[in-house]
């Protein structure tokens, strides 16, 4: 029988992180037209909630769950649906997507904001990360309320939020927890 060939250590390529660490982060340019996938996380993937010709509004919800290992997709842009169809995904698979024109508006969505988040309950607070479509940073992007959902007899009494970065060159959560930490 042949064993199993290891190695030690595993990969540590040059993090490369002075490149970009001291540069603010600048807004991209908004596109024209945007291609959402309804399949962004591991799980099922969303329902289409709009319909070609409907206007929709930046965070608006624009996908639902299809099942409690999913979360909902919204709008990053304001405009109109022109379309809703299979494209590629970041994967290459073909994924049910929703094709927005953006109108350049900028307009949001009325959001449901509770700035005294510290006195809502362990269920309300569930409710909103599920409603805010929140999803792991990772390849997987796994939905956090599944996270956030252990066997009664384990209760979560901790959150730890991880703001490391550990790909090379990659600075962007670095920058938005400096930046943007009082938000």
């Amino acid at each position: 029988m042949m064993a199993l060939a290891t190695f030690k250590g595993g990969i540590h390529p040059p993090d490369k992180k002075d490149i970009a660490k001291d540069s603010a982060i600048k807004e991209a340019k908004s596109p024209q037209r945007v291609v959402i996938p309804l399949s962004q996380h591991l799980g099922a993937p969303c329902k289409p909630i709009v319909s070609i010709g409907q206007e929709v509004k930046k965070g608006e919800v624009i996908g639902e769950p299809g099942g409690f290992v999913s979360a909902p997709v919204h709008s990053s842009v304001s405009g109109k649906v022109i379309a809703i169809a299979e494209f590629p995904n970041t994967m290459g698979r073909m994924v049910n997507s929703i094709v927005i024109e953006n109108d350049c508006k900028e307009e949001w969505t009325s959001l449901k904001d509770n700035p005294d988040y510290i006195k809502l309950s362990a269920d309300e607070l569930k409710e909103k990360v599920k409603a805010a479509g929140i999803v792991g940073m990772g390849g997987a992007a796994f939905p956090t309320l599944v996270k956030l959902s252990p066997p009664k007899e384990k209760p979560i009494d901790t959150i730890i939020i991880n703001g490391a970065e550990c790909e090379p060159y990659l600075t962007a959560d670095y920058r938005l927890m400096l930046e943007k930490s009082s938000d």
